[in-house]
């Protein structure tokens, strides 16, 4: 495309060499003079010419380099970014370390990319380019992740020219292109010898995306000899917005250095159909250019880019009010979340309050690619800036993207080298909306249950809900583990030592990115003791529950009484007294006797078991000892009596 229109760079009118100096010094001067006027072409040319004949400096390489990377020609400005780079690392500030990893990216050398962008931020650690670098460095994957939910395809009505920057209006699609002006009119934009642009319509078909019937637009009214580009229409069609070179049909506008900017200019239908002439808008000046306008939902806010001062990078993306009467606010910066140090440029809001747009700033394929964020969003997802994916970003320039909610079709364009013309329109169906990028965050320690002491060394297993094993990690002295998983699943985190019991927790994930933290007590298997602790507690024992009336051994104690007997094999020296205790049905003395015979009902059991009868006592303490509020006359419930009937096994010896 007209590189000038879509970078908001800009166009110098005159050309002067003084000085009479060598030959090869006078081709230089020619060159810089070139440069600094943006004849791109012109300036190749000539510092080619320089160079064939020995002559090398960082200046050269660095405007040579710059005269393809304004001209989005990435491939050769890797070529000279490199000399520079290479033959005058201390005279290569940090941009263009960035501007060298993006060219790299656009010829698919990705690692190296990432070399000299972490070279950018060790030298420049506060450009947000660079922050946004080191918050992703597995980019991507999270491109990848939000690729092939588009289907693509080069429109029929491209040229061999530049066609690019469409937008809705009615039933046709108008767009910007140089295509048939240098039949009619011979004069040559300078910055990249491409003739000016001016605004098409093309019918378009809603079920399929096609464009047809291409023919100049605007009545006559809305393009001149200079460049048109990107044009917003209201709902009713009756109001169009849309970027011109500062010229009113009649002078150029300059700045302060003799460079003609682009800006904002608005036209109205009137009684018989046709377009006013059209305006410049209020906050336009001589001195930034302002460009590329998207209008709200509501229509009450206008969206632009602009390298108006005060901005964050080389175009920022801007928002303004436009009053009920047709007047408008105060030039609103979007702010960090979307502007960078980089390129912020052409915005459309879509009917989901989604704001697109074309950044060289976030993190990307290449060049320009299209992002997405919610303008006001619900979720903190929604609010992040995100790659929207191949195939509508690739390792070239990809921007101006339009969509149709209702139908899922739209557009965008891209210089990509299978295209027909320097830019082109291509087609989109939306086949998925964005997808999700929640993560979930296990963390946690592996402790010891009854002493919370770290255990290193523990085996930390997470199962998803039909038991595959997800992951597994052997914890190290600080006995804490990590892991993502996905949102809204169920997931088993197990952890395992030996000598330990094993634990288990069932973990469910949220729908939304957080962090849960699942620490994991983990039970020892073998356990100090000393006179006087209860057994029943060092092993975790479930209660030796009784019948009520009753000193027969349930099957449910006899599981519990199999473990003592256990403990008091392994340690054959251990000696210890079964209490028996009784709740506070039935008189005192008859829960005493009870007690009594529930106690040696115990001893009995685990003597028919093969331990020595001088190694136990029993002995019943009836209703003496209650561990809840149910003494006699008390009302209780089953279950609440049944607590207080249980056994213990002090430790005597």
């Amino acid at each position: 495309m007209i590189t000038q229109v879509r970078n908001i760079l800009y166009i110098s009118i005159s050309c002067l060499i003084v000085g009479m100096v060598s030959a090869q010094e006078k081709e230089l001067q020619k060159a810089t003079k070139q440069y600094e006027q943006y004849e791109y072409i012109n300036a190749q040319e000539t510092y080619l010419k320089v160079v064939e004949k020995g002559y090398r400096s960082a200046e050269l390489f660095q405007n040579l380099g710059n005269s393809y990377y304004f001209n989005s020609q990435f491939k050769e400005a890797a070529k000279w970014y490199g000399e520079l780079i290479q033959s005058y690392p201390e005279e290569a500030t940090p941009e263009y370390y960035f501007r060298y990893s993006q060219t790299l990216k656009s010829i698919g050398k990705y690692a190296e990319a990432d070399t000299y962008m972490e070279k950018f931020v060790a030298s420049k650690g506060t450009d947000q380019r660079g922050q946004l670098f080191e918050e992703e460095p597995d980019y991507l994957e999270r491109i990848d992740f939000q690729s092939g939910r588009f289907e693509i395809a080069n429109v029929a009505i491209n040229s061999a020219y530049t066609d690019f920057g469409t937008a809705f209006f009615g039933r046709h699609i108008i767009f910007s292109s140089s295509r048939d002006t240098l039949l009619f009119n011979k004069r040559i934009h300078q910055w990249n010898e491409e003739s000016f642009l001016e605004l098409f319509s093309a019918e378009y078909n809603a079920t399929n995306g096609e464009l047809s019937e291409v023919k100049k637009f605007g009545d006559g009214k809305l393009n001149t000899k200079f460049h048109e580009s990107t044009p917003v229409f209201t709902k009713d069609g009756a109001t169009v917005y849309f970027t011109r070179n500062n010229y009113d049909g009649k002078k150029i506008g300059k700045d302060a250095k003799g460079t003609n900017k682009l800006q904002l200019y608005r036209a109205y239908k009137n009684s018989q159909g046709s377009w006013t002439t059209p305006q410049p808008l209020p906050f336009n000046s001589d001195e930034f250019s302002t460009a590329h306008p998207a209008l709200s939902i509501d229509e009450k806010t206008l969206y632009f880019s602009s390298d108006m001062p005060g901005g964050e990078g080389q175009s920022d993306l801007y928002k303004i009010a436009i009053n009920s009467d047709g007047s408008f606010g105060t030039p609103e910066n979007l702010g960090k979340k979307i502007n960078t140090e980089g390129k912020e440029t052409f915005p459309f809001i879509s009917t989901n309050n989604d704001l697109y747009f074309a950044s060289d700033g976030h993190i990307g394929l290449g060049g320009l690619d299209v992002f997405v964020t919610r303008l006001v969003p619900l979720t903190e997802e929604e609010g992040l800036v995100i790659n929207i994916g191949k195939p509508v970003n690739s390792q070239k320039d990809d921007f101006a993207f339009i969509v149709d909610e209702a139908s899922k079709r739209g557009y965008f364009s891209s210089n990509r080298e299978e295209g027909k013309g320097k830019d082109d329109i291509y087609s989109f169906l939306k086949l998925e909306d964005r997808r999700s990028f929640c993560k979930i965050t296990l963390t946690g320690v592996v402790t010891d249950k009854d002493t919370g002491e770290l255990l290193a060394g523990a085996k930390v297993a997470i199962y998803d809900s039909s038991n595959n094993l997800i992951a597994s990690h052997v914890v190290g002295a600080d006995a804490a583990y990590t892991q993502e998983v996905k949102c809204g699943s169920e997931y088993f985190v197990r952890a395992e030592k030996e000598n330990y019991v094993t634990a288990e927790k069932l973990v469910t994930t949220p729908g939304k990115t957080t962090t849960l933290t699942v620490p994991l007590l983990i039970e020892n298997s073998i356990k100090k003791a000393t006179i006087g602790d209860d057994l029943a507690k060092v092993l975790s024992l479930n209660p030796i529950y009784f019948n009520f009336d009753s000193a027969t051994i349930r099957p449910d104690a006899a599981v519990e009484l199999a473990k003592v007997i256990e403990v008091m094999q392994q340690y054959p020296q251990m000696k210890i007294e079964v209490r028996s205790h009784t709740d506070s049905r039935a008189n005192d003395q008859y829960n005493l006797a009870l007690s009594n015979r529930r106690a040696k009902a115990t001893v009995g059991y685990i003597v028919s078991k093969g331990i020595t009868n001088g190694r136990l006592t029993g002995k019943g303490y009836g209703e003496s000892e209650l561990v809840n509020h149910c003494k006699n006359k008390v009302p209780c419930s089953k279950e609440n009596h049944q607590l207080n009937r249980r056994s213990e096994f002090i430790i005597v010896e």
